[in-house]
């Protein structure tokens, strides 16, 4: 999910390029680190600040939590215990290639879990890839992060979650027939591959049921507060509803401001929009009548125990984004049980070889040829304040 073009500072060149110098050493060297003695070091690449920072510190709380459960059940390979090595990528693309590096060729991890976000995750994959050290985003979801369009499959790269153009039908589905919208209008962060792709996404699957796109407006996230201006050129419009693929900052303040101008249609989004923060910035009652696609509903019977030890833990209640770095890090636990091994390339081997793993937010196989998983998706409402879920929908 965000920001790719930021220009790096001269000292993040000069980092970078002697991680690159390192190469298959930083490998060896995390490798042996790691064999050497009780731990086995698991780097963070996290928003913890920044705009998505919800997102990174509800899949850091879990990431710890995984790691805690595994512990204290006696590690893994005979006794080793698994370690988060955590660095915050500040939300930002440069910031996650800074982050990276960092946790490779200083601390020496042997496999990394992030970033949160597709565009951050993006800017870390010539790091891990030059490296040889196995990523998993947990929700990274635009299809390139671990698809290279020129070359196919990026070897290193992982995810836990669904890819866009999955979540881009089903919202595109839902609008066509369930809200019988004819006609809808696109609001897109110009800065975010996952805004970009998921609008993408919708208008090829709603046209192609016949829906009409009779608007597209752009903003920029982090920017710009103000949205009246494209709101009033989309009441003029007047679709049947708006499909709003960004994080739920803008979200919030968008769908207010909307209300404000007497817009009063469906507004939908993706699973960038989870977090409680959303009812604090948009306010419950604009809320009403706004749907969007997510990973998980808490109230599912299969994530009763984490919700139930993560509320335990840390007084709040999970949302999406935790229980997907709760499975990345279980994914990656797996991974070294399977390889035997905590070397890197074992790790990799494994992921690539996943089948039948029982995550919190559902069975997961990896598919070898795309390294993503074949997963459902839950459409949410937003009622009263709370979101609310309304149906499960399976990959074709």
């Amino acid at each position: 999910m965000k920001k790719l073009h930021k220009v790096l500072s001269l000292g993040m060149i000069a980092l970078l390029s002697a991680t690159m110098a390192v190469g298959c050493g930083a490998q060896k060297s995390a490798t042996s680190s790691s064999s050497g003695s009780g731990e086995i070091k698991i780097g963070g690449n996290l928003e913890l600040t920044g705009g998505t920072a919800m997102f990174g510190q509800a899949a850091q709380n879990a990431i710890n939590l995984a790691f805690e459960q595994i512990n204290a059940k006696g590690g893994v390979l005979g006794g080793k215990k698994l370690v988060l090595i955590a660095a915050d990528n500040k939300s930002d693309a440069g910031e996650s290639t800074s982050a990276v590096t960092k946790l490779v060729a200083q601390d020496k991890v042997v496999a990394v879990i992030g970033s949160m976000t597709s565009s951050v995750t993006l800017a870390a994959v010539p790091v891990v890839t030059d490296n040889k050290i196995p990523m998993i985003s947990p929700s990274g979801t635009n299809a390139k992060v671990t698809m290279d369009p020129a070359s196919g499959v990026r070897p290193y790269v992982f995810r836990a979650c669904f890819i866009d153009p999955f979540q881009g039908q089903v919202g595109a589905n839902f609008a066509l027939n369930t809200l019988k919208a004819k006609t809808a209008a696109v609001l897109i962060d110009q800065k975010s591959d996952y805004s970009k792709g998921l609008a993408d996404a919708f208008v090829t699957n709603f046209t192609k049921g016949n829906g009409q796109v009779v608007g597209t407006e752009q903003y920029v996230a982090g920017s710009d507060k103000d949205f009246r201006s494209i709101l009033t050129r989309i009441k003029a419009k007047n679709p049947d509803m708006v499909w709003l693929p960004g994080y739920y900052q803008e979200v919030g303040l968008i769908v207010k401001q909307a209300r404000e101008l007497g817009m009063k249609m469906p507004f939908m989004g993706g699973d960038g929009w989870d977090d409680p923060q959303l009812f604090n910035i948009g306010g419950a009652e604009a809320l009403n009548n706004t749907f969007y696609c997510d990973h998980v509903a808490t109230d599912d019977p299969g994530m009763a125990t984490f919700v139930k030890d993560y509320k335990a833990k840390f007084n709040s209640e999970p949302n999406a984004m935790a229980a997907l770095g709760y499975d990345a890090a279980n994914l990656i636990a797996k991974a070294i049980e399977d390889g035997k091994s905590a070397e890197p390339e074992k790790i990799r081997a494994a992921l690539e070889g996943m089948k039948g793993f029982k995550g919190v937010g559902g069975e997961i196989t990896i598919d070898p040829k795309t390294h993503n998983p074949e997963k459902s998706a839950v459409i949410k409402e937003n009622k009263n304040g709370k979101p609310t879920f309304l149906t499960r929908v399976a990959p074709k």
